[in-house]
């Protein structure tokens, strides 16, 4: 490992994809179900990869590096990596949340300190190892994010990142298909806190969610989100929020998100930074990654927030909307997906609570289209079919439904 990591730092970046390759890069051939990055081991070499990391015994270069597992490789030497780093690393999970909880925490730090941050949604298995390569001898802090889908993930990439500071978001309902049950989901996020306790790190732990406050026998703890409700000035459509003193309009929509806020706002205070450079961060951020993002599309008011959906996130979405104050007010939802066997009961909940709130609201996905034949289509082009006959004007719109879905291509809604 001491050999391959000398060859890392002489080389540029680490590589995984052969179509956005670098010069001088270490190209590390990883295998999926649908691909192998075997196959373009010697293809990388000659278009000027320093090295390759590949399982590919045939391959005869000096630049070749052949080993058994090549994701094994990487994320044994994403930690080798990280074990030559004294830095804060902020690890973050969560089923809801964690995400803009991690962009709202860059922002803030950056204010004051050169950040090394998860870029888009490189939380995974092979995310994490690149996140920790990426960070750089410049670099003063450190945020990983890590998400799972199924029992005992968060402990492995703990293993591979090894946090000094931990932050779950929430633990509600997603990805139940892989976990098998609540409990199991639980357990495998909460084993954060176990390996920072183990580094005698510090936890910040939202105090409003019982079930990350059970059990936490352990003195380096701050809490945060007592009482979040009373932060909230505004939310129509954007939420407005007081951190100490300071009134400050968001970019965001969605009474959930405060506790996003405030997750960061504390981070932000441990690192000692000025309450006046949290609060300039926080509502300078814009969030382009279709998570609670407002847009003014046409006559209508868009809320994307199609990036995913699980239960907990899309009650969230659905009582929202139904909060704001419109003349016309608009759910477009698409399956949640990776439910198991709570899928059903899941999407009927759904129903019962749009009917409840009396919202006008049209349903994509087979999910949906098994319980309802009422404003439900099968998929996203036969929602399109429909809207473009059918248009919506003037009015407050929420897309909300898992990635999937692909409601991007909502073209007759977004415009595009």
């Amino acid at each position: 490992m001491e050999e391959l990591y000398k060859k890392f730092l002489q080389s540029s970046k680490i590589c995984t994809d052969s179509r956005n390759l670098e010069q001088n890069c270490m190209f590390v051939c990883l295998k999926g179900a649908n691909f192998d990055g075997n196959i373009f081991a010697k293809d990388v070499i000659k278009r000027g990869a320093a090295y390759v990391i590949t399982e590919n015994t045939n391959l005869k270069d000096d630049r070749a590096i052949i080993v058994e597992d090549t994701l094994q490789t990487l994320q044994q030497l994403a930690n080798f990596h990280r074990k030559q780093l004294n830095i804060p690393i902020i690890g973050i999970t969560g089923t809801n949340g964690k995400t803009t909880t991690k962009e709202l925490l860059n922002a803030v730090l950056s204010t004051k300190y050169k950040v090394c941050c998860t870029k888009g949604n490189l939380n995974n298995h092979i995310g994490v190892p690149l996140t920790l390569l990426s960070i750089s001898n410049d670099d003063e802090v450190a945020i990983v994010e890590m998400g799972a889908n199924h029992v005992g993930e968060i402990d492995d990439l703990c293993k591979i990142a090894e946090p000094t500071l931990g932050l779950i978001t929430n633990i509600g309902v997603a990805h139940i298909e892989g976990f098998g049950s609540k409990e199991n989901i639980i357990k495998t996020k909460k084993a954060l806190y176990q390996h920072v306790i183990n580094n005698k790190g510090t936890l910040f732990v939202n105090n409003s969610d019982s079930i990350l406050r059970e059990n936490l026998n352990y003195d380096k703890v701050i809490f945060y989100g007592d009482n979040a409700e009373k932060n909230i000035v505004d939310m129509n459509p954007f939420l407005t929020i007081k951190i100490e003193d300071n009134i400050l309009k968001t970019n965001l929509t969605g009474s959930y998100n405060i506790m996003n806020f405030l997750a960061a706002a504390t981070v932000g205070n441990f690192f000692n930074i000025n309450n006046e450079y949290i609060c300039k961060a926080l509502s300078e951020y814009i969030p382009s990654n279709h998570r609670s993002q407002v847009n003014v599309i046409g006559t209508n008011t868009v809320i994307s927030d199609y990036y995913n959906a699980n239960l907990t996130s899309m009650i969230a979405a659905i009582n929202n909307i139904a909060m704001l104050k419109h003349p016309r007010k608009v759910a477009i939802l698409g399956d949640m997906k990776e439910l198991g066997n709570l899928s059903e009961s899941a999407h009927k909940e759904i129903l019962m609570l749009t009917k409840k709130l009396d919202l006008e609201t049209y349903f994509v996905g087979e999910e949906f289209s098994k319980l309802t034949k009422n404003n439900s289509f099968s998929d996203v082009n036969s929602a399109n079919d429909y809207f473009e006959k059918h248009l919506i004007e003037n009015s407050l719109i929420l897309i909300k439904g898992s990635n999937s879905l692909h409601l991007n291509k909502l073209t007759s809604i977004l415009g595009k």
